[in-house]
């Protein structure tokens, strides 16, 4: 796993398959927040992404060992419960 202190506000989460997952908003303890606008149908709140989750930083972009289709089923609501 990368250092999560690298991973900056307005960076790009790509999934393992290069394919967009979010926008870090912020790193809260070992999560990634990401904006609402990436949240989907439930804009109203934040989600999250496990830090375990990223393989690395590539510029300004978060890349996790997952595929995007795979990391959406490991977002966290805010409570930190699964999706």
């Amino acid at each position: 796993m990368s250092n999560l202190e690298q991973i900056k506000e307005h960076m790009e989460i790509i999934g393992a398959d290069g394919v967009h997952v979010g926008t870090v908003d912020k790193v809260e303890g070992d999560r990634i927040k990401l904006t609402k606008a990436d949240s989907g149908a439930h804009a109203a709140h934040h989600h999250f992404v496990s830090g375990g989750l990223v393989a690395g930083i590539e510029g300004n972009k978060v890349r996790l060992s997952a595929t995007a289709a795979n990391a959406i089923l490991f977002e966290e609501e805010e409570d930190g419960q699964a999706l």
